[in-house]
């Protein structure tokens, strides 16, 4: 969806949600200037963190009120950037529709702040991403450069190619061996993720190799997530090596040691790693906000955010279970931009 269709589809929405019954009072829209309201829009995932933080902030500010519409990422920024919303929640990064879609708009970027970091294994709240291998595979860790040079068609300069488990340092019967590789769909924000934190945002794919996985509908009407196919897939083939996260793990697979530099040091993916921040391939929920150059933010979102920061704001972070606090360097450095010039 690019940033005219998502503005239209925001559009309809709003057209829609107006629409009055005949004869029937209006019903009460918080003017978007009032100062009792704060509006959030975003990922459903997020919903649950943000109503412990809104009752958490109501204790100290009872004359405050909210308005949330945790319906889709995708229509979390067009909140903000047609002035529906005063903060979108997203589980991921903005992608270039939410960014073109912002700038086609507003003719400026909007305002990122990190909130909380992703879980260590809950799907649906920005998981860490793991690179698992078939259990029987005696590979125990890997770099970076190394999975962006088997996922990759075109390696970076100074990437290595990998092509077969020889390529990673494997040898006897493995050495000549193809990597089977295993992904989320690309298209998905996991997908996408994995595709700027590993290849630089490249869609340049090993595609003769690659699998992707989009979440499913069983017969019985549930739904199989990604990864649960991924390690499924895996756990049937010795040769493959899988991107998933830790919520669908067994012993039949072998999580990895990741290092961002090939010198390492090479890192488990634990709640203590992500949060510190050196496991390379941990997640952050964030909030945007529209905050024009040279322009304050609105008193109320600054107040808000502030308390987002606070030791009650990271109590309750750990109060919804699945998402992970800050550390302390990162949390004092977001709130520094509250008041910091954009």
């Amino acid at each position: 969806m690019n940033g005219r269709l998502a503005l239209l589809v925001a559009l309809g929405l709003v057209i829609r949600a107006g629409a009055a019954v005949p004869g029937a009072a209006p019903p009460y829209r918080a003017d978007r200037t009032d100062p009792r309201i704060i509006r959030i829009w975003g990922d459903p995932g997020l919903a649950d963190l943000a109503r412990i933080w809104e009752d958490g902030y109501r204790r100290s500010h009872p004359e405050i009120g909210f308005e949330n519409r945790f319906v889709s990422t995708a229509m979390a920024m067009p909140g903000i950037y047609l002035g529906l919303a005063d903060i979108a929640f997203l589980g991921r990064e903005a992608n270039v529709t939410d960014r073109d879609g912002f700038a086609h708009v507003r003719a400026y970027p909007p305002q990122r702040f990190e909130i909380a970091t992703g879980s260590l294994a809950t799907p649906g709240k920005s998981p860490a991403l793991v690179v698992f291998v078939h259990r029987d595979n005696p590979l125990g860790r890997l770099t970076l450069q190394q999975l962006a040079g088997a996922f990759g068609c075109r390696p970076a300069s100074g990437a290595p190619q990998v092509r077969t488990w020889g390529d990673l340092g494997l040898g006897g019967s493995w050495a000549a061996r193809p990597i089977n590789l295993y992904l989320f769909d690309i298209e998905s924000g996991t997908g996408q993720y994995f595709l700027q934190a590993v290849l630089g945002g490249s869609h340049q794919l090993a595609w003769e190799r690659l699998q992707e996985f989009p979440e499913r509908a069983r017969p019985d009407g549930t739904r199989e997530t990604a990864e649960e196919q991924i390690l499924t897939a895996l756990r049937s083939d010795p040769y493959g090596l899988a991107v998933a996260g830790l919520g669908s793990a067994d012993a039949a697979v072998k999580p990895l040691a990741l290092a961002g530099a090939p010198a390492g040091p090479y890192v488990a993916a634990t709640a203590r790693t992500l949060v510190d921040g050196t496991y390379p391939l941990a997640r952050r929920a964030l909030a945007f906000v529209n905050r024009a150059p040279g322009r304050p933010l609105d008193p109320k979102v600054i107040a808000f955010l502030r308390y987002l920061y606070s030791d009650s704001g990271e109590d309750g972070i750990r109060q919804e279970g699945a998402f992970l606090p800050l550390s302390s360097p990162v949390r004092r450095a977001q709130a520094g931009q509250l008041t910091a010039a954009p």
